[in-house]
């Protein structure tokens, strides 16, 4: 089982980079999202992969960050939705937007992404509510890029290298990796307090969306929108 790969970038297609390893080029699948954090050719790059194995075909799928690969492996649990297509939800939404969008109910969010219609839509939000709040979970841990502070730094870092406006290969950009992380100390939180893990995303999600900082912030907010509403 082929974890992670790092790499020179030999070059990048429509939908796939072949990274250069020790002399052995792997051909790796790649959703927009990442390929627009790809560094230029001879960048050094490191991916998150998950082997897809079938009789006539072996394809490899990479991931910047380890909990993009685990909504990815989710995805493709449901009915409908293959590796190809999780790719597109990921790439549309992020792992976060995928998070709120299954939370939240927001078939809509996913239909977004390009092939999936309202049928797998509807069957990816009400297959994974509940199995959802595990990965929403993982926090700024899961976030973490793969390209760490150890990989080999001859030639130049991707955030030296990408091409702009895309951002570096470094996952979630540091507010937002602090965000993943508020969200999971608040979805914990409230588990903790007796409520149900897809009750509880729902309202972390619903709260989030708003102007919100902060795991205390964000659980009180939370809060509120699960606490029962009394009649004036």
């Amino acid at each position: 089982m082929i974890g992670k790969i790092t790499g020179r970038l030999d070059y990048q297609g429509a939908d796939h980079v072949l990274v250069d390893t020790g002399g052995v080029g792997y051909l790796v699948y790649c959703s927009e999202r990442t390929l627009a954090m790809m560094p230029k050719p001879g960048g050094m790059v490191a991916l998150y992969t998950e082997l897809l194995v079938r009789e006539d075909l072996l394809q490899l799928f990479g991931f910047p960050t380890l909990v993009e690969r685990e909504w990815h492996r989710l995805l493709t649990t449901v009915q409908g939705v293959g590796a190809k297509a999780g790719l597109a939800i990921l790439g549309t939404l992020g792992p976060e937007g995928v998070g709120r969008a299954i939370a939240l109910g927001d078939q809509a969010a996913i239909k977004a992404a390009p092939g999936i219609g309202p049928k797998i839509a509807q069957r990816v939000v009400l297959e994974l509510k509940t199995k959802a709040p595990a990965i929403m979970a993982m926090g700024a841990a899961g976030s973490r890029p793969a390209m760490s502070a150890g990989a080999p730094a001859d030639p130049a870092p991707l955030s030296a290298q990408a091409a702009a406006p895309a951002p570096p290969m470094s996952g979630l950009a540091p507010d937002a990796a602090e965000g993943a992380n508020d969200q999971a100390d608040a979805l914990s939180a409230l588990v903790n307090l007796g409520y149900a893990p897809g009750e509880a995303a729902a309202a972390v999600a619903q709260a989030a969306g708003g102007d919100v900082t902060g795991s205390a912030t964000l659980i009180r907010a939370a809060l509120r929108l699960l606490a029962p509403q009394v009649n004036s």
